[in-house]
């Protein structure tokens, strides 16, 4: 068999051979690196993965890196007594290899070895996972040994690097002379992270060009993609900002503030559905993510869930204002269930009290309060913080603030919204749920959200 000795160039794509021991997270891996959590088969048992799957990362259609996911490695101590006894001493270790993968051995007895070394064999270089929390057994020491008959650049990937300790295994490898490692959680996603694992590669190899080019390309995306989403969110809080309904005075106000609520819910759950597509946590329907968005879902207009964040409910200048109007604002918190006290904000939903023609004409407009917008703000983008610090392996649910914790801050005080949500007010055409016409309303909004949406950046700390 002729191994590949090919220069790669930014039209030939760098093939890479990801490769270790079984159920280290090689598949994780390549899930994180490719942004796909749908590529291959993730479980918590052996030789999941059984044949060698390939997945390219592109630059626009130019294809920059083909990662190949091989099958676990079983038995390399029985690969390495095979190769030791049944080879020939004076072949360089390619040969030996060589020998191996034309023998009966390899196609009976250690089909899955002999599916990775052929792999390594046609690639660049391979990214060898490990798993941290595991200690340096002596299989481990024989996958890198026959692995390096190879003759091509070895990386060590740390996984789980959380739960591990990498001291011991750095001094084993650099005893093995691979003094070139990263640390790449595939659960825990860190870009810098990333960038470090293609950074480190680059050194290894003779040609430095694809790597780093990967890397511009991921910075540019990233970058892009993170203007997008908070450009996103901007127009979901511009969008309830806008909303408005209005009633006379005769009317039960209750039907009308549920209805608004419920809407409102209904937009943020579509906002939250379009991030994940965003950052490519692919969902079919908003019930399959039910279990992973869970703490993102609970009801946005909880006065008590409001408390965790900081936000207090406090508008003294409302109760007066509303008996003017003729509205019982106690009896109308507590058709609500919320216990809204007067003074307080009445379930995230704000009477019109500015207007003087509202009042001689008997009618008020509903809108929703500043605290449930800030409210909204501090959680959408708790969502993103989120979703850009979630690897594509990860199967827990999508937790809030550090440490599954509330947020230690608020984008801005609940009482004082920027201008962009402040002007929201008087413009109806700026919600959908207004005009019934999502793309008018956010062609009508599109300039105060890229504005709102540069405050997001700014007031992020």
């Amino acid at each position: 068999m002729k191994h590949s000795t090919r220069k790669t160039h930014p039209m030939n794509p760098l093939s890479l051979a990801v490769v270790g021991h079984t159920n280290t997270g090689k598949t994780s891996l390549l899930r994180t690196l490719l942004r796909d959590e749908g590529f291959g088969e993730v479980k918590n048992q052996a030789a999941t993965t059984r044949h060698v799957e390939a997945a390219t990362i592109h630059d626009g259609s130019t294809p920059l890196i083909t990662l190949y996911d091989t099958p676990g490695l079983e038995d390399a101590g029985g690969v390495l007594d095979w190769l030791e006894t049944q080879s020939a001493p004076r072949l360089d270790g390619i040969e030996r290899i060589e020998a191996f993968l034309a023998s009966v051995a390899a196609k009976q007895t250690f089909e899955q070895e002999a599916k990775v070394l052929r792999q390594l064999l046609q690639s660049d270089a391979a990214l060898y996972v490990i798993d941290a929390r595991e200690p340096i057994l002596p299989k481990y020491k024989d996958e890198l040994t026959v692995l390096s008959w190879c003759a091509k650049p070895i990386m060590p990937v740390f996984n789980f690097l959380s739960q591990g300790d990498t001291q011991a295994w750095q001094t084993m490898l650099a005893r093995r002379s691979l003094h070139v490692s990263s640390g790449f959680d595939t659960v825990a996603f860190d870009f810098d992270s990333e960038m470090r694992l293609w950074a480190n590669l680059a050194t290894m190899l003779p040609e430095r060009t694809i790597p780093e080019l990967l890397m511009n390309v991921r910075q540019r995306d990233w970058q892009v993609l993170d203007g997008e989403a908070r450009r996103l969110i901007a127009h979901f809080l511009l969008d309830a900002a806008a909303y408005q309904q209005e009633i006379s005075n005769d009317d039960p106000p209750e039907p009308t503030l549920l209805h608004m609520r419920d809407a409102v819910r209904q937009l943020e759950r579509q906002m939250q559905q379009q991030l994940l597509q965003q950052y490519r946590f692919y969902q079919e329907t908003v019930a399959q993510t039910d279990w992973a968005l869970k703490p993102f879902s609970q009801d946005p207009f909880d006065p008590e869930l409001w408390k965790e964040y900081g936000i207090r409910t406090t508008s003294g200048a409302a109760a007066g204002a509303l008996i003017g109007l003729g509205i019982d604002a106690a009896a109308l918190g507590t058709s609500l269930g919320l216990g809204t006290a007067i003074g307080g904000i009445l379930g995230g939903v704000l009477p019109n009290i500015h207007s003087i023609s509202n009042t001689l004409t008997g009618r008020q407009v509903l809108h929703i309060d500043p605290a449930a917008i800030t409210f909204l703000a501090a959680r959408s983008m708790d969502l993103l913080a989120a979703l850009q610090s979630r690897g594509h392996a990860a199967q827990h649910r999508i937790g809030i603030g550090n440490a599954n914790t509330r947020p230690s801050h608020l984008p801005w005080t609940s009482n004082k919204l920027p201008p962009e949500l402040q002007k929201a007010r008087s413009q109806t055409k700026w919600s959908s749920l207004n005009t019934g016409n999502e793309e008018a309303s956010r062609n009508a909004r599109r300039e105060a959200a890229n504005r709102l949406a540069q405050d997001l950046i700014l007031q992020e700390t």
